[in-house]
């Protein structure tokens, strides 16, 4: 039976390993650095950080022994805050077997190098493409834990690779597809973090739907225009990987992003949200990356520029949709216009 190691037992890690424990098709194993998290996953089979009240599948083991889990692992999932993975990597890399596929379930951009997770990954342990997946898309944890109906998006550009992952977390309520864009995949989960946090400054400013509907719209907008001018397929950007997970993290409660920017929105400093919360929202960090990513690529995406600036230049929210809305007004071409303004003629600036 194919061996599944996967590192880190927060919320999206632990939900990932049942899933693949309820699927039956794999031994999985899980590893945290806590040995009372550690001590719970193996005899009370729950999470007492995450999921204390919910019961998770028996047949998934725990260690804190890192090179314990990754022995003979034929999968190698990787659940840790993006801007950690490339020092956990130098720190693994020697254990992590060579013919293994490594999987990442993160969903940021590297600080400092602009780089995707699977990027990271490749360098950091110089493994091929076709080792290298990715698994994304409407993921809200709790509900999966909880074994609601949800699905995702398992991408490679190795096809092959990815239909072998796909098979391996299928269950009666967890249905994956595939794709070959990894890229699309990638920056879709990326950047609907980002828009996330917006639409909760919305929300904690009072604001309603039409204001939620605007964000996340436009926010899909930018979203397209950055990964196809990666490299992406922007037909991506319209399924599970964008619009899924980007309505699903905007308008859940359960999301951290969107909780994040609420209490920023509702008069609380990032200082205090952070100390407050104490979980990882990706896009606070991630929204630096992602901004310098599209102005390498040229590529205009204003409401991440808003959130760079509330969420590191002490911008207020008032100030930022002063900003955003203050915009020049141009015409409509969803998701594909161009890095610049342009005249209500449609010719670029």
């Amino acid at each position: 039976m194919t061996r599944v190691a996967v590192l880190g037992c927060g919320s999206w890690g632990t939900a990932f390993a049942n899933v693949v424990a309820d699927a039956g098709g794999a031994d999985v194993e899980i590893w945290g650095r806590r040995t009372d998290v550690v001590d719970a996953l193996n005899q009370r089979h729950e999470n007492p950080d995450y999921f204390p009240d919910i019961a998770l599948n028996p047949a998934l083991s725990a260690t804190t022994d890192v090179a314990k889990a990754l022995n003979g692992a034929g999968f190698v999932v990787v659940a840790v805050p993006s801007q950690t993975l490339r020092e956990n990597l130098a720190a693994w890399a020697e254990l992590i077997p060579r013919d293994a596929v490594v999987v990442s379930l993160m969903k940021g951009v590297e600080l400092g190098t602009s780089r995707r997770m699977s990027q990271v990954i490749s360098e950091e342990l110089d493994f091929p493409a076709e080792q290298v997946a990715v698994v994304s898309g409407p993921n809200l944890a709790r509900e999966i834990v909880e074994r609601q109906p949800a699905t995702a998006v398992v991408a490679c550009p190795h096809e092959p690779t990815a239909v072998r992952l796909q098979h391996i977390c299928k269950s009666a309520y967890f249905r994956p597809y595939t794709t070959t864009d990894l890229v699309g995949v990638e920056l879709g989960g990326a950047v609907k973090n980002v828009i996330a946090l917006a639409v909760g400054v919305a929300v904690g400013m009072g604001f309603g739907d039409n204001a939620k509907a605007s964000l996340i719209t436009r926010g899909l907008a930018e979203t397209v225009r950055l990964a196809v001018a990666l490299g992406a397929d922007e037909h991506t950007l319209a399924g599970l990987a964008g619009m899924g997970d980007l309505v699903a993290t905007c308008s859940s409660a359960l999301s951290r992003n969107r909780t994040f920017g609420e209490k920023l929105g509702s008069g609380m400093t990032v200082d205090e949200v952070i100390t407050e919360t104490r979980q990882t929202a990706e896009g606070v960090k991630s929204s630096e990356s992602i901004l310098a990513l599209a102005r390498t690529a040229n590529v205009d995406v204003p409401i991440t520029e808003a959130v760079v600036a509330m969420m590191h230049n002490d911008l207020s929210p008032a100030e930022a949709l002063l900003a955003f809305m203050s915009r020049r007004a141009k015409p409509e071409r969803y998701g594909m216009e161009s890095g610049q303004d342009e005249r209500p003629g449609g010719s670029p600036q």
